[in-house]
């Protein structure tokens, strides 16, 4: 089970819609979508959580880049809303870098075993695979919230009900709510 809602702060304080990730295939869908949340270009929030596993938040500023915090990249790998966070580049991967795993088969029609296999065997254990590409634990900007009020190491030690506790420190528990 995930929830996913948007915070957007205005003039009158935050506002709360609930929102659905069925067609944001990518981040930039992500932003696009909490931009249209908020016409005046304030800062808006997307709150995502599956149930027991993890939480992302997205911080959208304007036009400016979005900033992303994933308290489990692992669990979230495992989750389509997860993967929409987990970018290449917040993982620390070159773009593409998901052709690892095809890069390690010996596809080159040496098939016979010739020395090149010695070669490809040590980049196996030094490339990791995929799934050392996903770390256990947070990954992406602890800081997102610090200007709001939740600090790098409050938003670390978040518990199972980590979009409530955020919400709280905002001053946005009673919209968030309205939405859940």
């Amino acid at each position: 089970m995930y929830f996913a809602a948007l915070l957007a702060r205005t003039e009158d304080g935050w506002e709360a819609s609930d929102t659905e990730l069925d067609d944001v295939e990518t981040l930039s869908d992500l932003a696009e979508l909490a931009r249209e949340a908020s016409p005046e270009d304030d800062t808006v929030l997307v709150l995502i959580e599956q149930e027991d596993a993890w939480f992302g938040v997205v911080r959208i500023d304007g036009e400016d880049d979005p900033r992303i915090y994933v308290s489990d990249a692992a669990a979230a790998a495992r989750s389509s809303y997860g993967e929409i966070l987990l970018t290449d580049e917040l993982l620390g991967r070159e773009p593409g870098d998901d052709d690892a795993d095809l890069d390690s088969l010996d596809l080159d029609g040496t098939e016979d075993g010739e020395d090149e296999d010695d070669d490809n065997d040590s980049d196996d254990t030094e490339g990791g695979g995929s799934a050392e590409a996903v770390p256990h634990g947070p990954v992406g900007d602890p800081r997102i919230l610090d200007d709001l009020g939740v600090s790098e190491k409050e938003l670390k030690s978040l518990s199972d009900d980590a979009l409530t506790e955020i919400a709280d420190a905002l001053g946005a528990s009673e919209v968030l709510e309205t939405v859940r």
